[in-house]
């Protein structure tokens, strides 16, 4: 039974993953595919990003990195995938199992011979192997636009590697808060006004904190945990944020998983 409800949720959200996967593919490709102009012209662009003003050149993280190179315009582009894959896993989050409330099937699954545990068991593994598919096509086409179109400008490989590790943890992140989330409020309605809201308000954060020299802030959100900008700088995750984030995950799904075990499942009666 549990594994026909993994099967079942991956089944489901199949056609999401495809639609985040193509979106992410695009992204790459569309950037990427205009790397070799921005190289070409590195010194115009650095003087135009001198009259930036430094709020806007702070918020976005554009004074941490040479555009020129490879992997500092990707750390760019994966600022934006960030905001894709937070939106996904917050998705998953919320809606992992406050979706048959809001359908009202849950008494039906209920009456399964299946625990709840057996239940969000499946559920969870089937959200995980969804956000592997999306960041093995970010893998992918990451690996694959840049050695298409990186031309004679060299990067390395290993630190592209570190940034796209950085995936997991990170969406994992969005996952946990988002089944917290759901099990926080009495019914969800409508699992993308949450999902966005999660997502883009933790970018918000993350910005905001740049551009009022907040560093607190950077202990609260998964943008600044992973920053691109950072790992090509010094080629590692900072530790601090790294645990901190997987403490908070931790503790995000600790606490999802035991509210869905005790709490009283909305029916159709």
């Amino acid at each position: 039974m549990k594994r026909n409800i993994y099967w079942h949720e991956l089944r489901r959200k199949a056609r999401s993953v495809l639609y985040w996967s193509l979106g992410i593919v695009a992204l790459n490709l569309l950037y990427m595919s205009i790397y070799p102009g921005f190289a070409s012209q590195a010194a115009e662009l650095r003087e135009l990003m001198k009259n930036f003003p430094p709020e806007l050149m702070e918020a976005f993280g554009l004074n941490q990195v040479d555009f020129a190179q490879v992997l500092g315009f990707y750390s760019m582009i994966f600022l934006m995938t960030q905001i894709i894959l937070a939106v996904q896993a917050g998705n998953y989050g919320v809606g992992l199992v406050s979706v048959e409330e809001s359908e009202r099937t849950a008494d039906f699954l209920l009456a399964m011979p299946v625990s709840r545990w057996q239940i969000l068991n499946g559920k969870l593994l089937a959200a995980l192997t969804a956000l592997i598919a999306t960041e093995a096509a970010t893998w992918a086409s990451a690996f694959g636009f840049i050695a298409m179109f990186h031309g004679n400008h060299p990067y390395d490989a290993g630190v592209l590697a570190l940034i796209l590790f950085s995936m997991l943890p990170f969406q994992l992140f969005f996952l946990g808060v988002g089944l917290a989330i759901s099990q926080m409020v009495r019914m969800v309605r409508s699992v993308t006004p949450y999902s966005l809201g999660l997502g883009l308000g933790m970018y918000t954060l993350g910005a905001f904190g740049n551009m009022a020299g907040e560093a607190k802030l950077e202990w609260i959100t998964p943008f600044k945990h992973f920053d691109a900008a950072y790992i090509v700088r010094h080629h590692h995750y900072d530790a601090r944020l790294l645990l901190l984030d997987v403490i908070i995950t931790v503790v995000a799904l600790a606490f999802g998983c035991w509210r869905y075990l005790r709490r009283d499942i909305s029916t159709v009666l």
